[in-house]
């Protein structure tokens, strides 16, 4: 069983409904086929979608191919962890005794059977979203494991030259094994056209039937497709890189395998007015790179993880003329931008490859929560009429200010009416569903989360009241939750490692003393989760609400590397350095007489440090 059966199970308990039934009819199978000497690209739209039309020719249909290739790996990928468990191996082994006599078509019924019973999801490839725009032609489309999010961008006159009308709108296709394998038949010599629409009459034959597939979605995927698109909207980091430094990264870990409890992330290196630095874990190799220097106000250390989903971009790369990355923060989702000749890959990747509730969680707190703004019928209103716009010709066509046009769009995506093209920074009408989604299912992932955020919504009631960083465990945070309804207070605990992952949790609540983690974490752990994030990002606005909080910097020598951690807690005051190959780190421990006093301090050190050229690499 996957992670996202396991998900769905867990879901389910919690009395949520994890799927979302989507039929989808397609007037014929999405195909190559060969015409004389050239060949047609024809993807039929789904027919209970308004029609949508677009006809031309592919200018270059070797970097379409690679592209839409590379899409393939990517809806299909599924980098989450799979633990050792012979449960299926026994399974299979008493099926191969129960089916020994049987033939072979008798034999290949039985075992469908059962893996429909036991993992209905193992070979779900999820439809992509095509929309046709007066710019673009664009493909959506998410991982199998929730964590990888793509978009590919084929500009009309660049990379497509456009034939006869064009009915903008958005539809999805039938990626199939069958056009996969046709997709890899285009040959540079050989014309090829790109047909989207609900009709191609070309391809239609006498007595072909509709291509009909009920599909239950599980809504975790759903609910992953509009974050990920809000998250594209947050304030990002950007770098640019030249394409050989990605393919030099892709290399390196193509030759090396990871080891086990050393490091697994790329840290980026960032001084303003100098280029970036990679740095790949954990053999510290440093990849400088040839794009931009980083234009950013502060020197800062942002590491990631997941980076061997970048394999992914292995065929498009070649065609690639320059990357960008915008990073979120660490631990945090990151986009790299792929720009060639008349097109773009867009890959969106979460923080980590795990798929657990700790990172759904740090997800969700990218997002903001509430109804859609008043003037989010305004902003629409545009974008129906225009298909297309940056956030200041929005402003100017609407009259509004640009934070009321913000705060409607981002509700528009999650609502999943709308996408932003980080490609292009623009926002796209785009709806993801034929159908209106429905907020109430997707807003929450479980009755805990749901709980979790009404104590949030009460003043007071959840609290961070300590926050210490750990020595090769990583933050532990320690919260009080008071329940009125109840009159009890929790004391939740978390222990998160450098990579984000919850390492421990502990609540002294009955549901998690008789389940644990089993039944997936208590309100109690979510809100404090949600309220240590919270915390994190309001003390980005100002110093003077710090009160707990833990960094670390770092500066790089040709030694190698030194590191600096200052922790503090209310009136204390927690200080350590040394290298990082060592294994004991010194200590101080500082008490004053003041809150305000130990944060003045605090900061004096953290802005002496910056002085002598440390850089933030505070996790999370």
């Amino acid at each position: 069983m996957n992670s996202e059966t396991q998900t769905l199970t867990q879901e389910a308990q919690a009395g949520v409904d994890p799927r979302g039934a989507f039929t989808q009819r397609y007037g014929g199978l999405s195909q190559v086929k060969a015409e004389g000497a050239g060949a047609r690209l024809a993807l039929f739209g789904d027919l209970q979608r308004p029609p949508i039309k677009l006809h031309g020719l592919i200018k270059s249909p070797i970097a379409a191919r690679e592209a839409l290739s590379a899409l393939y790996e990517i809806v299909k990928s599924d980098f989450s962890y799979k633990p050792k468990d012979r449960t299926a191996y026994l399974a299979y082994q008493q099926m191969r005794q129960q089916t020994a006599n049987q033939d072979q078509w008798a034999a290949q019924r039985a075992y469908f059977d059962w893996l429909r019973r036991n993992d209905p999801l193992a070979w779900i490839i999820l439809d992509p979203v095509v929309t046709v725009q007066p710019d673009a032609v664009l493909f959506e489309v998410f991982s199998k494991d929730e964590g990888t999010y793509a978009q590919l961008s084929l500009s009309l006159g660049e990379a497509i030259e456009p034939e006869g009308e064009i009915t903008c709108g958005t539809t999805n296709i039938d990626f199939s094994k069958g056009l996969y394998e046709g997709v890899q038949r285009m040959r540079s010599y050989r014309q090829t056209r790109l047909e989207v629409g609900q009709e191609i009459t070309a391809l239609k034959t006498e007595g072909a039937e509709v291509l009909e597939k009920e599909i239950q979605v599980p809504l975790a995927w759903l609910r992953g497709f509009l974050q990920v698109q809000s998250a594209a909207t947050l304030s990002q980091t950007r770098v640019q890189l030249g394409a050989v430094e990605l393919y030099n990264l892709l290399r390196h870990l193509r030759l090396n395998a990871d080891q086990k409890r050393k490091g697994r992330g790329v840290r980026f290196e960032l001084v303003p007015g100098e280029p970036p630095r990679l740095i790949l874990e954990p053999w510290e190799k440093i990849l400088v790179s040839s794009g931009a220097p980083y234009d950013g106000p502060t020197p800062r250390v942002i590491r990631v993880w997941g980076r061997r989903r970048l394999m992914l971009l292995r065929r498009f790369l070649p065609f690639a003329e320059s990357v960008d990355i915008h990073l979120l923060g660490t631990g945090m989702p990151s986009f790299f931008v792929l720009r060639g000749a008349g097109l773009s890959l867009t890959l969106g990747m979460t923080g980590f490859n795990a798929a657990n509730w700790g990172a759904g969680l740090a997800m969700d707190l990218l997002l903001p929560r509430g109804e859609a703004a008043s003037e989010a019928e305004a902003a629409l209103g545009w974008l129906q009429a225009h298909q297309r716009g940056a956030l200041a010709e929005i402003v100017e066509g609407t009259k509004l200010t640009a934070g009321a046009v913000r705060g409607a769009l981002q509700a528009a995506c999650q609502a999943g009416l709308v996408m932003y093209d980080l490609a292009a920074d623009v926002y796209r009408l785009r709806p993801l569903t034929a159908a209106p989604l429905d907020q109430d299912k997707l807003r929450h992932r479980s009755l805990q989360e749901r709980i979790a955020y009404d104590l949030l919504g009460v003043e007071g009631a959840v609290k961070v009241t300590k926050e210490d960083r750990i020595i090769d465990q990583g933050l532990e945070i320690i919260g009080r939750v008071s329940v009125a309804a109840q009159r009890r207070e929790y004391r939740p605990s978390l222990l998160i490692d450098e990579e984000g992952q919850v390492r421990k949790a502990e609540c002294t609540c009955a549901h998690h003393r008789k389940q644990g983690l089993k039944q997936g974490p208590c309100a109690h752990l979510i809100a404090l989760r949600l309220r240590q994030g919270m915390d994190a990002a309001s003390r980005q606005g100002g110093r003077s609400a710090v009160t707990v909080e833990t960094r670390e910097l770092v500066k790089r020598h040709k030694g190698g590397e030194r590191i600096y951690q200052i922790t503090l807690n209310r009136q204390r005051l927690r200080l350590r350095w040394g290298e990082r190959v060592e294994a004991r780190m010194r200590v101080q421990n500082l008490v004053f007489d003041s809150v305000a006093e130990a944060r003045d301090a605090y900061f004096a050190r953290l802005d002496a440090l910056a002085a002598q050229g440390y850089l933030d690499a505070t996790a999370g």
